[in-house]
């Protein structure tokens, strides 16, 4: 029997420097900026490449990450309408919308792919999605690919939020002010241009990743690391920066060889070094993203895609979420 020590869980978040008004912003406590902390990793360390983890999963306890960053411009605006948006069963989104919600006190309808699951009970994610007070509407997935329609998509918000007034969130969180205020992620990394010139983070819409080369310093470079089978995350950053931006900004690559078959799949090779670096650096590691943007770069820095005294900061986009 193995007695190899479960991964650490993150220490909890400190509360963050309030303003000079004495309230924290949207009324809670981000930690802002993230911490970037270096370990020592020896399939990075063996190429002299430093990596540094940006943590932005201890930006909140209940909205970490980059959905803390994209669901900015809805805490920022926060009011009665009804915040309407969209996801899988197990989307991280949906209940760092929940959780915004309830505490915010915002209502909240997630439109969830696969009206089948309706007749089931909930799955741990969607369970936590209805105990933070969102309303769950299940489709058929042709239905749910055909969102985009304006026709179809009208017919969703008004099925979801009745005749109330409704702000709409799009799926994964990615609209144009979400991408614009993933940019303030470039502006915390720029600060480090001098050492660090590569930031890399795992793509599943690409609205991250266009705002984080938005606001990178024009020496330093995004990498991103795709979660998702199919090679068309390049032109969903392309277009998020056009919407956001008005064209594009920064230098940034999408790196689409390490999905390990798929959105929230894995694979024997994936699970043996994200256990190994758990076991090393006491970090538990989300399978989804971030244990696919840890192993692509250890696979990128391993073909020389990174020159040696290269520092690569890797960012923690969120933590494994507890099923059981």
């Amino acid at each position: 029997m193995s007695t190899r020590p479960g991964p650490v869980p993150p220490p909890p978040v400190p509360p963050a420097p309030r303003p000079a008004d004495g309230r924290s912003p949207h009324g809670l406590r981000p930690l802002l900026p993230s911490p970037v902390q270096e370990v020592r990793e020896p399939a990075f360390e063996r190429y002299g490449v430093r990596l540094l983890l940006k943590r932005d999963d201890l930006i909140h306890p209940d909205i970490p990450g980059n959905k803390w960053r994209k669901l900015a411009p809805v805490l920022a605006e926060a009011d009665s309408r009804t915040v309407v948006t969209f996801g899988g069963a197990w989307s991280n989104h949906l209940r760092a919308t929940a959780a915004a919600g309830r505490l915010l006190g915002f209502p909240t309808v997630g439109v969830v792919r696969g009206e089948e699951l309706a007749g089931r009970p909930l799955n741990a994610s969607l369970a936590r999605c209805r105990a933070d007070g969102m309303r769950l509407v299940f489709i058929s997935r042709a239905r749910y690919r055909m969102k985009a329609d304006p026709r179809v998509g009208a017919e969703l918000v008004a099925e979801a939020a009745g005749s109330g007034p409704a702000r709409v969130v799009p799926e994964g969180g990615s609209d144009h002010a979400a991408v614009r205020a993933c940019a303030v992620l470039g502006e915390e990394l720029a600060a480090l241009r001098e050492t660090t010139p590569v930031a890399a983070v795992a793509c599943g819409t690409g609205g991250t990743l266009a705002g984080l080369a938005a606001g990178l310093a024009p020496e330093q470079e995004a990498v991103g690391v795709a979660v998702l089978k199919g090679g068309f995350l390049g032109a969903e950053v392309a277009a998020h920066q056009r919407g956001a931006f008005g064209g594009p900004r920064g230098r940034w690559t999408v790196e689409d060889g390490f999905h390990h078959g798929g959105y929230a799949r894995t694979s024997p090779e994936l699970e043996t070094f994200a256990a190994a670096f758990e076991e090393r650096h006491g970090l538990a590691l989300e399978r989804a993203y971030v244990a696919k943007l840890l192993h692509g770069l250890a696979s990128l820095t391993a073909g020389g895609r990174f020159r040696r005294g290269t520092a690569v900061a890797a960012v923690i986009t969120g933590r494994p979420f507890p099923t059981a």
